[in-house]
């Protein structure tokens, strides 16, 4: 089999202040996210007004998350997690591939060159498939690899919604979580699992990724007795997203009486902006307003051993391709 290389794919973030603005303009440069039918200097230039109107919106975001993503260094901790535990039972090294910032895909495919490791499995830190997500980072792996190096195997993980020790690593997470409230009133705290959106015309083109999303829910709150529902959050620009949006979900069950709430951020893997801004600071502040007395966020699952076994049981049975 020879030494494996496992490339973790996930969405980057800016390192500084500095950096937000071309992490956005690489966002929007992809045209999985921004579908335009716009090329070369246009859809740059495009890209371009676009970040730089966006970058001044979201600099409060990372001064509010100390001044930068953090996503970085978690998946940094998980890839070196993962290799730990992969070692155990095979010939292993663990990359990381950022879609929108550095270290980039192609400087993860590059550090394999030179590593003369020839068997590659693309891991996304995406568990639900998306084209806009998971699509669009396995494209960019053909891109920057050009399909030309014909030694190098390449096999691919396209999701593990419904993956059993995924699932027991999301449950371990909401009882950890669930041990802010009091003791006697856990059962009735309402979970309310938030998910990020994408646009409605991505899902009526056949995308999976609100079925696997709700296939998750499903597994994960069939495991508890509480109240529960589903929401979607981070929604940009006029198109038409998938609901209910988090916010008005929030406000919904406040107004219906519910004073305990546990947001479980479902589609996240690592921290970073959408939950550590959106979730853990805007929608607190705004669930407190709204009459929610104790509101609670569920750590992403980060490098939790559970999530890196479940990562690493996906890899060895992916293996036995070779």
């Amino acid at each position: 089999m020879g030494k494996i290389g496992v490339v973790l794919l996930n969405l980057g973030g800016p390192l500084s202040a500095a950096d937000i603005e071309e992490f956005l303009f690489n966002l929007f440069m992809d045209p999985y996210i921004i579908e335009i039918p716009l090329r070369g200097f246009p859809r740059r230039a495009l890209a371009r007004f676009i970040a730089r109107r966006r970058a001044k919106k979201t600099a409060h975001y990372y001064e509010v998350m100390g001044g930068k993503s953090p996503q970085y260094e978690l998946t940094v901790r998980q890839a070196e997690a993962l290799e730990d535990k992969l070692r155990q039972s095979i010939d292993a090294k663990v990359y990381v591939g950022m879609r929108y910032f550095t270290p980039y895909i192609e400087d993860a495919y590059n550090a394999i060159l030179n590593d003369n490791v020839e068997n590659v499995i693309l891991l996304p830190l995406y568990p639900h498939y998306s084209r806009t997500t998971t699509l669009s980072s396995f494209e960019e792996w053909n891109r920057v690899t050009h399909n030309l190096n014909r030694r190098m195997k390449v096999l691919q993980i396209e999701s593990y919604h419904n993956n059993s020790p995924y699932i027991e690593a999301l449950t371990e997470r909401i009882n950890e979580a669930l041990t802010k409230f009091p003791q006697g009133s856990r059962e009735e705290v309402y979970l309310l699992f938030s998910a990020h959106g994408v646009p409605v015309r991505v899902i009526e083109r056949g995308d999976p990724y609100q079925k696997q999303i709700i296939e998750t829910v499903n597994l994960v709150a069939g495991r508890f007795s509480n109240p529960y529902s589903l929401a979607y959050q981070s929604r940009v620009g006029p198109v038409k997203w998938l609901g209910p949006p988090t916010l008005a979900e929030i406000k919904r069950l406040a107004a219906e009486g519910n004073k305990n709430m546990l947001v479980i951020p479902i589609s996240f893997v690592s921290e970073h902006s959408e939950t550590l801004y959106e979730v853990n600071h805007l929608f607190r502040n705004e669930a407190k307003a709204a009459g929610i007395e104790l509101f609670e966020m569920m750590p992403a699952l980060n490098d939790s051993p559970k999530f890196i076994e479940a990562l690493a049981a996906l890899v060895l049975e992916k293996a036995k391709e070779f």
